[in-house]
């Protein structure tokens, strides 16, 4: 290992030091000769180890404010002090392995799910979860949409056969609470209240530059999911058929693939002849 990467290697590891780097520096077991001076320069106003530590807080303080802007439901609900701690233990236990701070925050919600914050905000891992999905999708591929023109320009004999599925750039979520009204609240500043306890499904999309996200009614949910098994349209009308009476399938099926042309979530699956 060459000179230069020791030096990186050994400030990386006292910048990031749990308890600070001055017990990050007694803790090393090949300290460098000389002393923290020999790489690090210091005076009489500050010393080599107040230097790294101003390094070390700018470091924290820096992926807190990352993670607060990933998270700005989460951090409203649990409050600045209450983030701040769990922010403060994430980074021990899940400490950044990528260079793009975008992978920083990835684990929160799972680290969410076990901690004690669970207890007195059972909502929050959810929050959490649908909140990194938003920078998930608002970062992933783009892709040719389905949109109305095409659904046009396709002959009618063969819609029962097409197959679709969700775009790159949209998500199914499961959901143990209606998250969806603390993040509609947050995102408008206005106050929020404790969410809707149940099952449900939320749909997570990007369209022009932006990230929408709606909670699904039964059947909408139901109907995604078969598409993004492989079913064909015609058995995805026959799921939503299924869910209404007979005089209302025809209005109910339109209504559906209506919303989701516009909306843009879907791809279409190539046909192996195409």
């Amino acid at each position: 290992m060459n000179e230069l990467k020791q030096v990186q290697s050994l400030l990386y590891r006292l910048i990031t030091a749990p308890s600070g780097a001055a017990d990050g520096l007694a803790s090393e077991q090949n300290p460098p000769q000389g002393g923290l001076e020999a790489v690090v320069g210091g005076d009489d106003r500050v010393s080599a180890i107040d230097r790294v530590e101003i390094y070390a807080n700018m470091y924290f303080y820096r992926l807190l404010e990352v993670l607060k802007e990933d998270y700005p439901a989460t951090s409203a609900v649990l409050g600045e002090i209450n983030f701040h701690n769990l922010v403060t233990g994430y980074l021990i236990d899940y400490p950044p392995t990528e260079p793009s701070v975008f992978w920083a925050g990835r684990y929160l919600p799972d680290y969410l799910r076990d901690h004690p914050l669970a207890a007195e905000f059972p909502f929050a891992p959810d929050l959490a979860m649908v909140e990194r999905k938003i920078i998930e999708i608002f970062c992933a591929a783009d892709a040719t949409l389905l949109d109305v023109d095409t659904m046009r320009a396709i002959p009618a004999e063969r819609w029962p056969s097409l197959r679709m599925k969700l775009a790159p750039a949209a998500a199914l979520l499961d959901e143990r609470w209606k998250v969806g009204d603390i993040l509609r609240a947050v995102e408008a500043g206005r106050g929020w209240e404790r969410p809707v306890h149940g099952a449900l499904k939320m749909l997570i999309w990007r369209s022009k530059s932006r990230v929408h996200h709606r909670e699904l009614e039964k059947t909408e949910a139901a109907a995604l999911q078969r598409l993004q098994r492989g079913a064909t349209f015609g058995r995805v009308c026959g799921t939503i058929a299924s869910s209404v009476t007979a005089d209302r399938a025809a209005a109910e099926i339109n209504r559906l693939l209506e919303r989701w042309l516009s909306d843009q979530v879907l791809v279409l699956v190539p046909r192996r002849s195409d």
